[in-house]
């Protein structure tokens, strides 16, 4: 299929103005496809040519200003539009259109526990193309009216308030000005909440199936929902500019939500079946957040192409935290973001494939390029950036820009230009120099500390290896022991501001040195810190003793950087773990540095002969944190413990014991996703069989049972099992993205590399025609959950690094494989060093 390049869309919206699409869609026709009936009223600015963009399974008839045009002119996902006049046209598309089964356009889901079937639209990108015939860019903003036909019983939805006539026919209220890739449908018997707030309509909505999970939770999400539309009306000036707000949790999304106005779609996994940690519903709230910011900033103001694409996600990142924290329970929200999220942006920026945050517009110069920028770099990093710009402009100057920003660009489209034009009318720091230091520069400064200590003073100097200035807080700390636990804590001294690079010598500071000097203490910069060394002696007996729970997320990922740039002993960073998690009272703080010490550590970054000690420690952890939590005062803290105890065993009986008996003793009872936990790691221990896992399917036959199963039939340790999972992954076709998904994972497991090493060679060449055939969302599967990753060894790097050249391979798949090969060669390094 062609790819928009940029200047096409450039020529393209000085040539047209389209105002409005007059949409028809029969939902009813069949399981393959459905039909798209298209009217495009648009004016040509001039005289010439152009062309419209739709993907069919049949292009039955394409009419202009009532004259038929052949459907035979269509060419890949072009038909040209040839010798228009200037003025207004008229362009009527009768197609079908065909569901699909990767989450990409119409996607189609028949619920396995019911039988009850569900639509819903993902659009991005150039998948609006899928649904119906568009000129397809986000400067070409229109009106959107739709109508739909869907089987009696179900419940249309969309952008706008949705009226049902009777019969299955649903209209929906015309849209605002809005971009293509903006527009949603959902349909089906959906189960959904409703009510009202500040005179408008809101709800929620999940399968039937799901009922009884969203409305147990359905108040926390509503509140928040709540919370956070009065906090963002009290940070903007431009109201709610849609008529209704409906969020739809959906099955096999893709990403974690899509910020459709009016109708926001959520992976429904955040409809939660099984217990889950109050940072799991954080997060959720998070997204609530995330996804509500961008209704302003994305969808009432919205970017021009997509070199601009961090201007939508770096805002909502940065605003799904803050107005989170601000405006619920969930305060201390920014903790995750630094365990969690700052490190996918840290990593991103050291791979060959980074980028600024902002890039040259000729760096994105086609669809299929700006694809590549949802990544850690336009989410985390470019938030990073954000919250150090707002520290530094002050909040009231930074809003005070962003809504002169909406003011002169609602239901519009804006530039990073025109962005900090607005931001620098509202103060006299000089924005444009921070935009070209922070927000065109690709990679991580580190800030190394220095001390010097005489009898009655001390000096900070910092070594700065990067090109950005920073603006960082120091946190001084010194010994407190707790006289009534008889354990060291640590009490700041004091904090204080230091600009990087240094201006002159730096001051001395009166008084003995303190034990721990924290860099970036309240992680409001962005860069790898490196402390000196007393106070990594300090950190080492004491991490666990520090008062605050950012500060310690700062030095976990001090040490979690230095462990991958081979300054650290992977080794030591799970004795650190051993010894101070057991006391850590922060669950995104634990959850973080379990999971960086199971998927990162033991399972690439140490040899096998060191992985059965390392798991060995992480069981003995994870046993302390179990043990601590018997009193059921922290069930969150303990349900982490047990997932981990659980990934990380080496033998089958303990867990088995809990399979047999549907619990842990003092508990968690085992809920479906601890058992399908279980059984996963049962099945790489060959400690299971498909006997038992069919039945354990019988008792979960839903949606996620049916990914349980296929990922534990792919871990079983056996060459049948292996040949059939590598045929459903790479030959076969047939599975929807989330069943690819669970059965990619399923498959490469560390203990059996011996068992799966001939797939290793197969893996490049057959994944690179997957791709071809099925596109970038089983791509971007493919070269993240089906690579090779436990093959940590030079003949995997040098077959990665020649499956690079292949000229055939994707954009999405060479991408991912960039990175993959990346982080191999990371691991090799890790080991080596090691």
């Amino acid at each position: 299929m062609s790819v928009l390049t940029r200047d096409e869309a450039q020529t393209r919206a000085q040539f047209l103005d389209v105002h409005q699409y007059t949409i028809d869609l029969d939902l009813t026709a069949g399981e393959e496809t459905f039909d798209s009936r298209t009217v495009i009223q648009f004016t040509a600015t001039a005289a010439g040519d152009s062309f419209v963009e739709l993907k069919p399974a049949a292009l039955r008839s394409i009419s202009l200003d009532g004259h038929p045009l052949d459907p035979a002119d269509l060419t890949e996902n072009r038909f040209p539009l040839t010798a228009l006049t200037p003025g207004t046209h008229e362009l009527r598309i009768d197609a079908a259109m065909r569901y699909s089964r990767t989450g990409e356009g119409m996607h189609r889901f028949t619920d396995p526990t019911d039988g009850e079937t569900y639509l819903y639209t993902q659009l991005f990108m150039e998948d609006v193309q899928r649904v119906f015939a568009a000129f397809d860019q986000p400067d070409l903003k229109s009106v959107f009216a739709l109508t739909v036909t869907a089987p009696e019983g179900w419940t249309v939805l969309g952008n706008g308030i949705a009226e049902h006539h009777g019969d299955g026919h649903w209209t929906l209220a015309p849209t605002p000005l809005i971009s293509t890739y903006l527009v949603a449908v959902a349909a089906g018997p959906w189960h959904s909440v409703t009510t009202e707030h500040a005179g408008l309509p809101f709800g929620i909505h999940c399968r039937r199936s799901l009922a009884p999970h969203l409305d147990t939770d359905a108040d926390e999400i509503l509140d928040i929902t709540r919370a956070c539309f009065d906090r963002f009306h009290e940070k903007f000036d431009e109201p709610y500019p849609f008529d209704s707000y409906d969020q739809a949790f959906v099955p096999e999304f893709n990403a974690g939500a899509m910020e459709n106005p009016g109708l926001v779609t959520f992976r429904d996994e955040f409809i939660y079946r099984s217990a889950v940690t109050d940072t799991e519903r954080q997060t959720r709230g998070m997204v609530i957040a995330h996804e509500m910011a961008h209704m302003w900033f994305g969808d009432l103001v919205t970017l021009a192409w997509w070199d601009d694409i961090w201007l939508n996600e770096s805002f909502a990142e940065y605003m799904g935290y803050q107005t989170l924290a601000e405006a619920t329970r969930f305060t201390d929200t920014w903790v995750d973001f630094g365990v969690a999220r700052k490190g996918w942006g840290y990593d991103a920026d050291q791979r060959p494939s980074t980028h600024p945050v902002a890039p040259d517009p000729d760096a994105v110069p086609d669809t299929a390029s700006a694809m590549l920028n949802f990544d850690g770099i336009s989410y985390a990093k470019g938030a990073s950036a954000l919250r150090q710009l707002v520290a530094w402009l002050g909040e009231k100057d930074f809003l005070a820009g962003i809504n002169t920003h909406f003011a002169r660009h609602k239901f519009a489209n804006a530039t990073l230009a025109d962005f900090i034009d607005n931001l620098a009318s509202a103060t006299d720091r000089d924005v444009h120099a921070w935009a070209e230091a922070w927000l065109r520069t690709t990679g991580v400064d580190t800030l190394t500390s220095h001390v010097e200590e005489t009898d009655s003073t001390w000096t900070l100097a910092v070594d700065h290896n990067g090109s950005r200035p920073h603006r960082i807080a120091v946190g001084a700390y010194d010994h407190a022991p707790d006289t009534h636990t008889g354990t060291d804590r640590l009490v700041l001294r004091e904090r204080y501001e230091i600009d990087v690079p240094q201006n002159g010598t730096p001051q001395a500071r009166p008084g003995r040195r303190p034990a721990l000097l924290v860099l970036n203490d309240g992680d409001l910069g962005y860069a790898k810190i490196r402390l000196d060394p007393q106070s990594w002696e300090t950190v080492a007996t004491s991490l666990s003793g520090i008062p605050d729970a950012l500060t310690r997320a700062v030095i976990w990922n001090a040490a979690r950087d230095m462990v991958r740039d081979g300054e650290l002993a992977p080794t030591t960073y799970l004795e650190a773990a051993r010894t101070h998690l057991p006391l850590e009272t922060d669950l995104a703080l634990a959850q973080g540095v379990l999971a960086f010490a199971d998927t990162h550590i033991t399972r690439r970054y140490l040899t096998p002969e060191h992985r059965p000690t390392a798991l060995a420690t992480l069981t003995a952890l994870c046993r302390d944190l179990i043990r601590r939590t018997e009193d059921g005062h922290n069930p969150g803290l303990r349900l982490i413990a047990v997932r981990h105890l659980i990934d990380a065993a080496t033998q089958p009986d303990t867990i088995q014991d809990w399979l047999t008996n549907g619990t842990v003793p003092g508990g968690p009872e085992l809920d479906p996703e601890l058992r399908w936990r279980i059984l996963t790691r049962l099945a790489v221990l060959g400690a299971t069989d498909e006997t038992t896992i069919a039945t354990e399917l019988e008792q979960d036959p839903s949606a996620t049972g049916q990914e349980g199963a296929a990922r534990c039939r792919a871990a079983l340790p056996t060459p049948d099992a292996k040949a059939t999972a590598w045929n459903a992954l790479f030959n076969d076709d047939s599975l929807s993205n989330y069943l690819f998904t669970a059965t990619a994972q399923g498959f490469w497991q560390p203990e059996q590399t011996d068992l799966v090493s001939e797939y290793v060679p197969r893996y490049y060449p057959e994944a690179t025609r997957l791709a071809a055939r099925r596109g970038p969302a089983i791509a971007d599967a493919a070269g993240r959950y089906a690579f090779p990753a436990y093959a940590v060894n030079t003949d995997n790097l040098h077959l990665g690094e020649q499956a690079l050249q292949d000229k055939t391979l994707i954009p999405a798949l060479h991408r991912k494989l960039t990175d993959q090969i990346d982080d191999l060669r990371r691991a090799i390094d890790v080991r080596n060093t090691h």
